[in-house]
């Protein structure tokens, strides 16, 4: 074990004099900064265990009985099979024409495009842009394409026949789309009819490519579909267990309390801050941000949480604001000048990925230059009802689309080629931050995190804190479970807020006096070893994609394709 020396002099003086104004309130100060690894559960944390069912040791796997077994809903099963069927076969088709004929032979695609490929909207298309498009239609949502588009060259012929199944209703809207077509408001002839449905069918495509891109581990559009409405059944069934991994109990994680032992927080603070060259920083700041409720005064525009004003300036700047003063007290302590590279993952969701850029830009990138800068676009993922896993849209040809979470970055890097770009730069590990914490590099929980995954060759690490009851944050806790060989496997993970009910976990209160009030947050500060996280996003299945989950919790407010506010209880995917 490495030896706990103390930091220097002026080091010490600098973090603990009693003479400095303390950066919390005395009730703040008392929480806990917890570091935590992948410890064995000890006798003490086993004392502090929430049972989620009862734990045997046999040397098997533990059955599951009649009456724990998962109700599937008959109407979702039925659709996971027939697109598991749609995933096979385009997984054995060998090449792009051969994938278009298995969608061909799917009914719903002949049904919907008329069989003809090579007339109307089809057939001013590219052969990848018309795979997109009948994946949609085979994953079940052609009513985000509707009928406005002439997608097989007879459209019109149908409207004038009262065929293709429309009412009268939609005749009529058929006739008044073409009298709008062929004049404007003024009287004059307009320019080819459907140029704007052409253009939100160019923002369509572009948004299917790169969800079809990003889950290619796991068979794309008709993938992600499937595993949607897998964890929407799951979710109807609140005994559901895996059948191959049985979460059998969860412990409280044990870990470094770096307010009970300073001094080995100093020893670990400055193990971070002499690593600084080897380290990067991710920050995932991609997400809506819908809680915050930020917008413009001006315009009235909704914005994302990275430019939220706090301190007089951006959350963002405050991130690399408390980056430039790590580089500097390194440069105090040790002679050197370091510039640490940063890579950002931002979203299309509120123009982030283009307030980004902006801020940065105007800002002249800080002074570190745009060479030590990466932006990487995540993408956006379809939120779908929660009862039938439909995809919302708001006008025609424009689903509702959220950012995928978080844990998408470790797939996207992988892609984007962000983590060979770190290596590049000499980089060994990097510590993510979520751009809403802002207290984070107020104390030394950055830097003994670093320090310690550093020093260690931790593979990954995080910090966490006391949670509040109630607080829209996960925990982290320690899982024991048993696998189908017998074996006791272990290791810690983030349960989310929503998924509480799903595990047996009711909220706590403080008059109930749950232990769930000691497991501790997640605070989504990381650290990780560049080299491991990248084996992780390079996997081809769906292993790349870790804690996948719904958020059943979130109702949503959106504009339908009809001009109506609507208010749904809606899922999307967090990772």
């Amino acid at each position: 074990m490495a030896s706990r020396a103390l930091p220097p002099p002026h080091l010490r003086l600098d973090l603990f004099s009693q003479n400095l104004p303390p950066l919390r309130s005395p009730r703040c100060r008392r929480r806990r900064r917890l570091l935590s690894a992948l410890p064995s559960p000890s006798p003490a944390s086993r004392s502090q265990s929430v049972s989620t069912a009862p734990l045997e040791r046999g040397a098997g796997p533990v059955p599951v009985s009649t009456s724990e077994q998962p109700r599937r809903d008959p109407a979702l099963a039925g659709e996971v099979a027939r697109l598991s069927a749609v995933r096979a076969r385009l997984r054995a088709a060998r090449s792009l024409g051969e994938k278009l004929r298995a969608l061909d032979a799917e009914p719903r695609v002949a049904e919907f495009f008329g069989g003809a490929s090579d007339g109307g909207v089809l057939g001013a298309l590219e052969p990848r842009e018309v795979f997109l498009l009948k994946c949609l239609i085979a994953a079940g949502q052609e009513h985000v394409l509707g009928w406005e588009l002439d997608w097989d060259g007879s459209a019109h012929e149908h409207r004038l026949n009262g065929s293709g199944g429309g009412s009268a209703l939609r005749q009529a809207l058929y006739s008044l789309a073409d009298l709008i077509g062929k004049w404007s408001s003024e009287g004059v002839v307009e320019g080819e009819p459907g140029s704007g449905e052409m253009e939100l069918l160019r923002r369509l495509l572009k948004f299917l490519g790169d969800m079809d891109e990003f889950y290619d581990c796991i068979g794309g559009i008709i993938g992600y579909q499937i595993m949607a409405l897998e964890l929407l059944s799951a979710s109807k069934d609140r005994k559901h267990r895996s059948s191959k991994d049985k979460f059998v109990d969860f412990h409280v994680p044990t870990g470094i309390n770096l307010l009970e032992d300073t001094e080995y927080a100093s020893q670990a603070a400055l193990w971070g801050i002499e690593g600084l060259p080897e380290l990067g920083e991710i920050y995932p700041i991609g997400g809506a941000g819908d809680r915050l409720g930020l917008v413009d005064s001006s315009t009235g525009e909704s914005l994302p949480a990275a430019l939220l004003p706090y301190g007089g300036r951006s959350l963002l700047e405050g991130l690399i604001r408390d980056l430039q003063a790590r580089e500097f007290l390194h440069f105090k302590i040790f002679g050197k000048q370091c510039i640490t590279p940063v890579a950002i993952m931002t979203s299309s969701v509120k123009d982030n990925h283009a307030h980004i850029t902006a801020i940065c830009e105007r800002l002249d990138w800080f002074g570190r230059g745009c060479e030590n800068f990466r932006l990487f676009e995540q993408p956006l993922v379809p939120v779908v009802n929660a009862t039938d896993g439909k995809w919302l849209i708001s006008k025609v040809l424009f689903p509702v689309g959220k950012p995928g979470g978080h844990g998408a970055i470790w797939k996207l890097a992988c892609d984007r080629g962000i983590f060979q770009w770190l290596h590049q730069n000499g980089r060994k590990g990097a510590t993510v931050r979520q751009v809403s914490n802002v207290v984070a590099a107020t104390d030394l929980t950055l830097m003994a995190l670093a320090g310690i995954g550093l020093r260690h060759n931790k593979k990954l690490g995080f910090a966490s804190c006391e949670r509040r009851p109630g607080a829209t944050e996960g925990v982290n806790v320690l899982i024991e479970k048993q696998n189908q060989d017998g074996l006791w496997a272990y290791g810690i993970t983030c349960i989310e807020y929503t998924e509480f009910e799903k595990y047996g976990i009711p909220e706590p209160t403080i008059s109930n006096g749950n232990l769930q009030d000691n497991y501790p947050a997640n605070t989504n500060i990381l650290y990780i070893d560049l080299q491991a996280a990248e084996e992780v996003g390079s996997h081809k299945n769906a292993s790349c994609l870790p804690g996948i989950v719904l958020n059943l919790k979130k109702s949503v407010s959106y504009m339908d394709h009809l001009g109506f506010e609507c208010r749904y209880l809606l899922s999307s995917n967090s990772l």
